[in-house]
């Protein structure tokens, strides 16, 4: 099998999607000088509807369904994805063939007034678009208003400009991959605010059955990144997870140990499951199946239960 000769890749048209695309066409033009790798920008229903919060209007898929259609369509032939945006199944006509190295997976507190949530007068409203968050700034800060935040980076950063928000809490890499790390008031430890499943991560999608697109792909992948990201995807998985459930999931590599962290929480922070547990790189999946029956043994469901009777 010789090198591709011509591969288009499919993105939203943000412009923190977009970098993220010509991330992965500079890494493979490098990979294959002789190859024409061109970009398919495309506009997304995630990206149409900002009037309302994700869980209420049909989840993450929203982001990755057109992306998906061009794939099956011919037009692309792969698909560049933050991986927190991919939903926990996939349909079998589509794999993720890549976990590309992660960026920060932490989350960012941004303000041009507050230095840290802490530092917030009660009443203060802090923006968020992500149940997860919304949930443990809660518990931690009870007396802050949450608010929700739609929208691309820009965006976002616009409304809190306008002064709509004395804060807004985002993913970390998104910024720092646009080069507005100076935006960063405060970096939020996992402890503080532990990541969603594959945060920081980008997850390059492809159909099924392409093993000579797979084989190309390949020197893109990190082993680490995605043996983590399979962990915490599978708590997911396991938990029927989606954006109307504030669950988290977040997987590092320590002596060549994966150790995992998740929890589910409700909505207004009162109550929250948490644990942790370490195991070998090569049983990931098992780790995070392991991490979900315990997570529903400390009583999950039930507030997974509760969210559903109430949407």
């Amino acid at each position: 099998m010789g090198d591709p000769d011509r591969l288009v890749i499919a993105s939203r048209e943000s412009r923190l999607a977009m970098w993220q695309a010509e991330h992965v066409r500079a890494a493979l033009q490098q990979l294959y000088p002789r190859c024409d790798v061109s970009v398919l920008g495309l506009t997304t229903r995630g990206d149409q509807i900002l009037d309302r919060t994700l869980s209420k209007v049909g989840g993450k898929g929203l982001f990755v369904k057109e992306l998906e259609q061009a794939l099956l369509d011919g037009r692309a032939d792969l698909a560049v994805h933050s991986m927190k945006d991919v939903p926990a199944d996939l349909e079998p006509e589509f794999e993720l063939a890549v976990t590309m190295q992660r960026e920060d997976p932490r989350d960012a507190f941004v303000s041009s007034v507050y230095g840290a949530l802490g530092e917030m007068p009660a009443g203060s409203v802090v923006g968020t678009s992500s149940l997860r968050r919304e949930s443990q700034i809660r518990k931690r800060y009870p007396q802050l208003k949450i608010a929700p935040l739609r929208g691309n980076l820009d965006t976002r950063l616009r409304k809190l400009d306008a002064g709509d928000y004395g804060a807004i809490v985002l993913a970390a890499a998104g910024l720092k991959r646009l080069g507005l790390s100076e935006r960063i008031r405060a970096v939020l430890t996992p402890t503080e605010s532990l990541p969603a499943a594959g945060q920081g991560a980008l997850a390059i999608e492809t159909l099924s059955g392409r093993p000579d697109l797979h084989a190309w792909l390949q020197p893109l992948n990190h082993a680490e990144t995605a043996a983590c990201v399979r962990a915490e995807r599978m708590v997911n998985r396991a938990l029927g997870g989606s954006c109307s459930i504030p669950l988290a999931a977040y997987g590092i590599v320590e002596g060549g140990q994966l150790r995992l962290r998740a929890c589910v929480a409700a909505v207004d922070g009162s109550h929250i499951v948490e644990t942790e547990l370490s195991g070998p790189l090569d049983q990931a999946e098992a780790l995070g199946e392991r991490v979900a029956a315990i997570l529903r043994e400390g009583g999950a469901d039930k507030i997974i239960a509760a969210l559903k009777e109430a949407a």
